[in-house]
């Protein structure tokens, strides 16, 4: 298969924990927005399916969660792990407004889309991530990290709701980036001078330097 000519942009660890932590959840529109983020990280839910989101579609014992009428009006079962599951719990249980719809301004009027790129935008702007952060981003971060541990192509194709294997298959791509990366780093630390002591120490910490660098000249190499 050709690899696309380009791939799409995800966020690694460390900007996804530092999204995470960007809404404070003692306000409600930060407890909404953390939701919100969340939800597409964790299930790989696009923007139209977050919004759309009703009350009735999560089985708020089981943490089953129906996407209604998706693209192509398909209709799929996704799952929250209790965490998440928690922390919609008590987003329902706090909402300033009664509304079927999950989200909702704190008027009760329907967030908007632009609302949404916005505002995703914004908390990933606010924690110093450079890269240009939007909702569907969100959902190739998720995609590629449940590739990268599953390994089951056909697994985030059903996850993600694809009619076509062929839309599922960059996620590999970018997953071989990784395989790249490891394999031109893999022994590298090998190719350090390990005749100089300061290079030993690297090595093998401060401990019985002088004793290893003896041994090494002695012999050539360490026991």
């Amino acid at each position: 298969m050709a690899r696309p000519k380009k791939l799409p942009e995800t966020l690694n660890a460390q900007e996804r924990q530092a999204l995470l932590a960007a809404p404070r959840r003692q306000a409600p529109t930060g407890h909404r927005d953390l939701c919100l983020i969340t939800l597409m990280l964790n299930t790989g839910l696009r923007a139209a399916e977050v919004l759309h989101l009703r009350v009735r579609d999560i089985d708020w014992t089981s943490g089953q969660l129906m996407v209604r009428e998706g693209k192509g009006k398909r209709d799929r079962t996704l799952w929250l792990n209790e965490a998440d599951l928690d922390l919609l719990r008590s987003w329902k249980a706090r909402r300033p407004v009664t509304s079927e719809f999950l989200f909702t301004t704190l008027h009760g009027t329907p967030v908007k889309d632009r609302d949404l790129r916005a505002m995703v935008k914004r908390r990933a702007q606010k924690v110093g991530i450079t890269k240009d952060v939007h909702p569907h981003m969100l959902r190739h971060t998720f995609a590629t990290d449940l590739y990268r541990v599953t390994k089951d192509i056909r697994l985030v194709q059903k996850t993600l709701d694809h009619a076509d294997l062929s839309t599922t298959m960059i996620y590999t791509h970018l997953v071989d980036d990784d395989v790249a990366h490891a394999m031109r780093t893999f022994r590298h630390i090998e190719s350090l001078n390990i005749d100089q002591p300061a290079s030993i120490s690297r090595l093998v910490g401060s401990q019985n330097t002088g004793a290893i660098s003896a041994k090494i000249h002695k012999r050539g190499s360490i026991e």
